[in-house]
């Protein structure tokens, strides 16, 4: 047995920081991989709706939406997230998320 997973890792290490983007992040991750998408979008709507917002939460739940065909809330996702990027003056994430946006079925 190897223990201790990745997740509870990262479970663990957020107990002692709750706050720490990176590590919600991280987790958010994780969670995806291992299908737990519920948990995971509710971690990314949390970074995306703290001041400043946190660009790479609009990239990935948007990417995790496509990806359970939830693709209205995808398309507002990215949207959302390509107005944060460019207030923050992150061309790249915004270049990235307008690809993905224009990549949509209708």
């Amino acid at each position: 047995m190897s223990g201790t997973s990745r997740r509870q890792k990262l479970e663990t290490m957020l107990l002692a920081d709750p706050a720490d983007r990176m590590l919600r992040y991280m987790l958010a991750m994780e969670l995806d991989k291992e299908g737990d998408h519920t948990r995971s979008l509710e971690l990314l709507t949390g970074l995306m709706t703290e001041a400043p917002a946190y660009v790479p939460a609009f990239v990935m739940a948007g990417q995790q939406l496509t990806r359970l065909d939830r693709i209205s809330e995808a398309r507002s996702c990215f949207t959302t997230g390509i107005q944060q990027a460019q207030a923050q003056n992150d061309a790249h994430a915004a270049g990235e998320m307008q690809q993905f946006l224009m990549s949509l079925p209708s």
